[in-house]
């Protein structure tokens, strides 16, 4: 009922501001052409709108899903001006790129850039009224009580009291508590009695503490009764993991993932990845060639350097990247595990003298992990996301919690690397940054560490 209720409340609000967006654009048009030509003659006389169209076309639909996806919609009640300003912000960047490149690749024009700016300054200031005056309007229920949906609330005396101090300010206005029911020390015949007299369309059983029984019992009595039964599903504590429902053999299965779920925008991840990686091969193929070039003629041996490392969930793959280090590294690697500066299960060294002189400007300027654009264009890696290691260190993982970096795409690039990775010497601190990624991923983190990626390569924070 109620989550159906904000999922249309929430389209109706989309739909409202994408007719905001087409009217300011109309508007931006019609302010141009009319009243400045009046004011100032001397002006261009701009195109008419209809050359406008296709960018109406792509705004008025796909703003509303950008802001959304930039939480503009969340949080309504305690948002501050601010929070909204940095979201549209966000958004407005997000659409300047999208039409700048249909401008670039699909070469269709903005007859008018005055018209554009317009646009976005009359389109920011409509939405930022919208959402005042929604929030107004949301006090005036929170204060005023009418219109609220009546429920009640059943489970253990404590589970009550913290249900209802945790549920947010935007559920809470729309409803009505009209009885609470313990139903561990009161017979389901009180539940029974309740929704007669208060005529609830819903029953919310807070149950943490409750014993499925006596659950199964309340439920069964609200279906006797046609009533709505909606179970809290916290009677699991977890730290991490967030959970969420599917079905599987036709039974209801509720699920804790501590990973980011299947969606729209990790497959929209998968294919900028693809994407982005063949693009990249391309502009950098001179790069290659000074790459095999220099190898070849600085150090014997092959020019690439392959190894077993951990992938998706610890499956193995085959990682590439251009050859640094002379071509009996492996061998001597036992005869300088005391000289290792990294704790945990990686090996590092930050002089290491198994890099021959080319390669250590390879992995300065980190040419040597180009190659990995290949991974990446197989599915075995992502653009950002934890660095993959060795088969064998993931082997020697002592904390089962450190495993979790593994639960993604390994990456090209991610906060370990934009950070400075010399300067991190502790494996710890290290899986703590990946599990930082992990936990707030979204596409606006990764183009965040993506533009970051670039700065770090040419102060020369890569390995030495």
């Amino acid at each position: 009922m109620l989550g159906r209720r904000q999922e249309i409340n929430l389209q109706l609000t989309e739909l409202l501001d994408s007719v905001l967006l087409g009217f300011c654009l109309w508007f931006a048009h019609f302010l141009r052409s009319v009243f400045a030509a009046q004011f100032w003659p001397g002006l261009v006389e701009i195109p008419p709108i209809e050359e406008l169209y296709w960018v109406m076309a792509v705004v008025v639909p796909l703003t509303p899903v950008v802001l959304e996806y930039r939480g503009f919609y969340s949080n309504l009640y305690h948002k501050t001006p601010g929070t909204s300003l940095r979201q549209l912000g966000e958004t407005l960047m997000i659409m300047g790129t999208v039409i700048g490149a249909m401008v670039v690749f699909l070469k269709w024009d903005v007859p008018s850039r005055s018209v554009v700016v317009l646009a976005v300054t009359l389109s920011g200031v409509a939405l930022l009224l919208r959402e005042s005056w929604q929030r107004e309007k949301l006090r005036r229920r929170l204060s005023g009580g009418k219109g609220r949906e009546r429920v009640i609330v059943a489970g253990a005396a404590q589970d009550l009291e913290n249900f209802e101090k945790q549920m947010p300010p935007e559920q809470r206005a729309g409803l009505e508590v009209a009885a609470r029911i313990d139903i561990i020390n009161q017979p389901v015949s009180d539940l029974v009695q309740a929704m007669h007299e208060v005529s609830a369309s819903r029953v919310i059983f807070a149950a943490q503490h409750v014993h499925f029984g006596r659950i199964e019992e309340a439920v069964q009595a609200c279906e006797t009764e046609g009533v709505e039964a909606w179970i809290a599903a916290d009677f699991f504590q977890t730290a991490i993991a967030r959970p969420t429902f599917d079905v599987m053999g036709g039974r209801l299965m509720l699920v804790f993932h501590s990973t980011p779920q299947a969606s729209w925008a990790l497959l929209f991840k998968d294919v900028v990845d693809r994407v982005g990686a063949l693009v990249l091969l391309v502009l950098t193929l001179p790069l290659w060639l000074i790459a095999a070039l220099g190898i070849r003629l600085a150090s014997k041996g092959p020019v690439f350097f392959c190894q077993e490392r951990a992938g998706h969930y610890g499956k193995g793959f085959k990682m590439w990247k251009f050859r640094t280090m002379h071509s009996d590294a492996e061998a001597r690697r036992a005869e300088l595990e005391s000289l290792n500066e990294m704790s945990g299960p990686v090996f590092k060294i930050k002089d290491d003298p198994r890099i021959f002189r080319f390669g250590r400007w390879l992995r300065k300027t980190s040419i040597d992990e180009l190659p990995q654009l290949i991974n990446v264009l197989r599915g075995e890696m992502s653009l950002v996301g934890p660095r993959p290691l060795p088969v064998y260190e993931i082997q020697r993982i002592e904390k089962h919690a450190q495993r979790r970096r593994l639960s993604v795409k390994p990456g090209l690039t991610c906060l370990w690397q934009v950070t400075g990775r010399n300067g991190i010497t502790n494996f710890e601190d290290w899986v703590a940054l990946d599990l930082k990624y992990i936990d707030n991923w979204s596409l606006w983190l990764d183009a965040k560490i993506l533009l970051q990626t670039l700065p770090a390569v040419l102060r020369g924070l890569g390995a030495s």
